[in-house]
């Protein structure tokens, strides 16, 4: 069995959904691979590296005709791929040697603020605001859908409102339920963020999700739309509070900066940043959550462009919820839940960790 190359995608993504692998990577030159607990491993261990024929058939086995126009023309498509069995984040990219698929597995269901484990007494508050901006932010593949799903599931079922859903693609169908719900898929629905969240203006949403905040005009748009009533929960590939904010700021030129800092400072709720951490014991991983919450000194910190004074701002900011990245790893560690290597391997501040770690 393990010799033979299955001639559609769908039968590597039932195996990944029925072993609990987060990917599955069908590469031009690699055998079948798929991502466990953190980890890319092969499927078999003796299966020979796929050939240019095998993925080209494989992706054909699967992409519409608008999408391979997409890959024809640009050399690169994703998009939400559902097959009847489940959802998938799925990539295709040409490379040197041929094609490359990459399929992220999407849990359908939509897990609650308490399954996260995001502690809910000071998460629930951003969540009831009438405008301003929530940031969920990490690196690829550290859980920011799930988080944002939660937000907007306990949303939906919380407020009365209209809540309109800016992604590329959809991952997580939500079903109306006290709010009325819209999603849009970039690409499908829509040529691109910055032009959805000009049309979602006029379109009287309570709460707008922006799924990647990658570029100074969706930046911009996200923070005008902040500041006049609107309820913005976006993400970016940030590690960290400080970071985040810095990145926000990097993409002005520099004579906007200062106008773009009082408009942060302003309509900033929280940063929720995070990073999956694997277990020690080997069983999964688990969420290693940093929360700053925007309170006068955070956002004295943010007019002034002192962004690096935050993490002594949020360790006296307790009461409100606030936790640095490195205090919740150290928890971890503590608890005995995570490794010392892994806890200092994902430290903000490395030389203070490994002092604490040697103590």
């Amino acid at each position: 069995m393990s010799h033979v190359v299955l001639d559609h995608v769908d039968q590597y993504l039932r195996l990944g959904q029925e072993y609990g692998a987060s990917d599955v990577h069908l590469a031009t030159g690699f055998p079948p691979a798929w991502r466990r607990v953190g980890q890319l491993l092969p499927i078999w261990d003796d299966h020979p590296p796929l050939t240019a024929e095998d993925t080209l058939k494989l992706t054909q086995s699967f992409l519409g005709e608008s999408e391979w126009k997409r890959l024809e023309e640009k050399g690169d498509v994703d998009f939400a791929y559902d097959n009847g069995e489940g959802r998938f984040r799925a990539s295709v990219v040409r490379q040197r040697l041929g094609l490359d698929m990459v399929f992220r597995i999407i849990n359908t269901k939509i897990r609650s603020i308490e399954e996260i484990g995001l502690p809910g007494e000071h998460i629930l508050p951003l969540t009831r605001y009438h405008n301003g901006l929530v940031l969920v932010t990490g690196a690829v593949g550290s859980g920011k859908s799930t988080t944002l799903a939660a937000l907007l599931d306990f949303i939906n079922r919380d407020r009365e409102d209209h809540i309109l859903t800016l992604e590329d693609p959809i991952e997580y169908v939500y079903e109306s339920q006290s709010c009325h719900v819209s999603q849009r898929e970039v690409h499908l629905h829509t040529a691109s963020f910055s032009k959805a969240l000009r049309a979602a203006l006029r379109e009287d949403p309570d709460i707008i999700m922006v799924g990647e905040m990658r570029d100074l005009e969706t930046i911009q748009l996200a923070l005008t739309a902040a500041e006049t009533g609107h309820l913005v929960l976006g993400t970016l590939h940030t590690g960290n509070a400080p970071r985040t904010l810095d990145r926000i700021l990097d993409v002005f030129p520099n004579d906007q900066r200062e106008q773009i800092r009082i408009m942060v400072a302003e309509s900033l709720r929280g940063i929720l940043s995070q990073q999956l951490v694997p277990k020690a014991d080997g069983s999964g991983r688990t969420l290693a959550l940093e929360i700053l919450v925007n309170t006068p000194a955070v956002a004295n910190c943010i007019r002034e462009g002192k962004t690096f004074m935050l993490p002594g701002i949020m360790q006296t900011g307790k009461n409100v919820g606030m936790v640095t990245m490195d205090e919740s790893l150290r928890r971890l560690y503590v608890q005995g839940i995570i490794s010392a290597e892994d806890c200092l391997y994902r430290a903000v501040d490395k030389v203070q960790m490994r002092e604490y770690l040697k103590s």
